[in-house]
């Protein structure tokens, strides 16, 4: 072979290597990428946003990668506090306790005769 031929052939066999030519990230996926974080960004922003207007919600209730997610796990939430609230408001009209012994007072004597008051006067000092 001549050197010409080998230099061609070298050439030709460096352009097509069996390796994979490094990837660089093209314009387009590096824009994906830089969306992608901002929309990660805005959706962890609206998610404190709808939580600090929602105190009542857990903020383990509401997750999501986009705020469609975030708008349905926090309906989702919204609904479970709801129901709790009707199941405590429930429980604490079946059963009311007064806390304590009843307050004492005298006996109610304007229904009683002259002579049942005096009876009932003398009883108490006796």
């Amino acid at each position: 072979m001549s050197e010409e031929a080998v230099e061609t052939v070298a050439a030709h066999s460096e352009g097509q290597s069996d390796a994979p030519p490094e990837a660089a990230p093209s314009p387009q996926e590096a824009e994906i990428a830089h969306l992608k974080g901002l929309l990660a960004t805005a959706v962890g922003r609206y998610r404190q946003a709808v939580l600090a207007q929602s105190p009542d919600v857990p903020a383990e209730l509401v997750s999501g990668e986009t705020i469609e997610a975030v708008d349905a796990s926090l309906k989702a939430g919204r609904e479970l506090v709801g129901k709790v609230r009707e199941r405590l408001s429930a429980g604490e009209t079946e059963v009311r306790v007064p806390a304590g012994a009843p307050p004492r007072r005298a006996p109610d004597t304007a229904a009683l005769s002259p002579f049942e008051k005096i009876a009932h006067g003398l009883a108490r000092k006796g």
